[in-house]
């Protein structure tokens, strides 16, 4: 085989041109420009747009809920109270921090370990005024008076088959003495 000595040189040239840009895309890695932060009210100024969605994380699993939970379709907007609300409770929070927990900040103006976060009262929900009032334990009894508790019919001590909170001679805790006696 009679190979022409041009052509092998062009072609181990061009070859050779080929090799090198690959390798130095490989070690260039791509920089993309990070995306504008918009409204920050209350973050401290100079936090990047990947600590601020790292951030927004971690309140979204705090409270259990997903961005559109606080943002709305445009993110930069304050139509939401949810968004407002936020801002007020990370406030709070620092501002306990601060004062019961001497939080120190880093370079950029964030507290670096904090005792109060959103997980301290949250634990994973979004409303915990609404999830508390939904596990508090009822008192039992009938009916629904103030606070829905009635003392249970019956006897002494609201034992059955007697007169207890209906006036009886002997009543339970808390039945009024009858009429004709003082305590």
């Amino acid at each position: 085989m009679h190979f022409n000595k041009k052509i092998l040189s062009a072609v181990g040239l061009i070859s050779g041109v080929v090799l090198f840009a690959s390798m130095t895309a490989i070690q260039q890695p791509q920089q993309r420009e990070e995306p504008k932060l918009k409204n920050i009210k209350v973050l401290p100024k100079g936090m990047t747009y990947g600590q601020v969605d790292h951030l927004m994380d971690e309140w979204a699993s705090a409270l259990g809920v997903k961005c559109n939970f606080c943002h709305a379709q445009d993110k930069a907007s304050d139509e939401k109270p949810e968004k407002t609300m936020a801002r007020h409770m990370y406030q709070m929070a620092a501002k306990i921090n601060k004062k019961y927990f001497k939080a120190e900040k880093d370079s950029l103006g964030a507290v670096m370990e904090s005792s109060v976060n959103c997980y301290t009262c949250h634990h994973g929900v979004a409303h915990v005024e609404i999830s508390l009032r939904a596990n508090r334990p009822r008192p039992t009894g009938q009916g629904g008076g103030p606070g829905g508790f009635q003392r249970p019919q019956g006897g002494p001590g609201g034992a059955p088959g007697g007169s207890g909170a209906q006036g009886g001679t002997n009543g339970g805790p808390g039945t009024p003495p009858p009429a004709d006696k003082k305590p």
